[in-house]
């Protein structure tokens, strides 16, 4: 059986600092990095909001020194070898593009021990098509974290035909111990369960609008009141980050994609209004 206690997190963007801290506030040991000292300084603060947000929506335990735990749990590096070399377990959450992510493994193929198990946390990607650049096919899988980790506690785990069926338990193992609930999926399967039900809609979302058929506002408000859901699809979008999204839409081939894609880096992205964490996207939020 393998034994995590050491954790590395690859990219600390608005998805990537959750795991980390939601990991590290487990008590796990946890190395959060990124790719320059600029980068990990930003992070540092994203982790310092976390901590708090940990407290005021009461997580248990957050208040009674677990958040202050969490951060003294926290190392940061923005040296590859550094940040991997005891690690029992590296997520990796880097920017959705193959060639980064394929990038990033055959680095870490070299830099990590043999015992360590690589996970992408890859929203659409499958898993097969990185896990011959990692050098241990065997202790490759796909973890999966939602947004808002602390309460949206889904960890979906999905493997290949060469996973290891102890590194797969171990895994569960591992979700369940930080607080997740693990989302055993059988087959690879492009988009998981989750964002295979939620990019149609976001897709759908997006044709709306650039079809001109209705304003975002509007989009969300009829999906908001006539299901009850919390948030809209043009809402989602900004908590997942326009960049993101961009990401996922400017690879698919269909047309309307590409006229999505091209809107929202033109209109948006290049505006600098990436979503909810620059404070501004589709819609404005206020600081803090």
């Amino acid at each position: 059986m393998t034994t995590i206690k050491n954790v590395s997190v690859l990219g600390t963007g608005v998805l990537g600092s959750q795991i980390a801290f939601q990991t590290a506030f487990h008590g796990f040991s946890v190395i959060a990095y990124d790719i320059s000292a600029e980068i990990i300084e930003q992070a540092k603060a994203r982790f310092a909001g976390l901590a708090q947000t940990y407290i005021d929506e009461h997580v248990a335990g957050a208040a009674d020194g677990g958040s202050a735990a969490a951060l003294a749990n926290i190392r940061y590096s923005f040296d590859l070898g550094e940040a991997v070399e005891d690690a029992d377990l590296v997520i990796e959450s880097v920017p959705e593009k193959l060639d980064i992510k394929r990038e990033v493994y055959t680095a870490l193929a070299k830099l990590a021990p043999p015992r360590t198990i690589f996970a992408t946390n890859s929203s659409t990607l499958l898993p097969s098509e990185m896990k011959d650049f990692t050098g241990r096919p065997e202790r490759f899988i796909a973890l999966h974290y939602a947004n808002r980790v602390w309460s949206h506690n889904t960890a979906e785990i999905m493997g290949t035909t060469a996973t290891a069926p102890a590194v797969f338990q171990a895994i569960v193992d591992f979700a369940k111990a930080t607080g997740m609930i693990p989302i055993e999926i059988k087959k690879e399967k492009a988009g998981y369960l989750l964002n295979s039900l939620l990019v149609p809609l976001l897709s759908a979302a997006g044709d709306l609008l650039v079809d001109g058929v209705a304003e975002p506002e509007m989009v969300d408000k009829v999906w908001r009141i006539a299901t009850g859901a919390p948030l809209g699809p043009f809402q989602i979008l900004d908590v997942v980050g326009l960049t993101t999204a961009y990401n996922i839409l400017a690879a698919d081939p269909d047309p309307k994609r590409q006229v999505f894609a091209k809107l929202l880096k033109e209109s948006y992205i290049d505006e600098g209004k990436l979503g909810r964490a620059t404070g501004e996207g589709f819609y404005s939020y206020p600081r803090g």
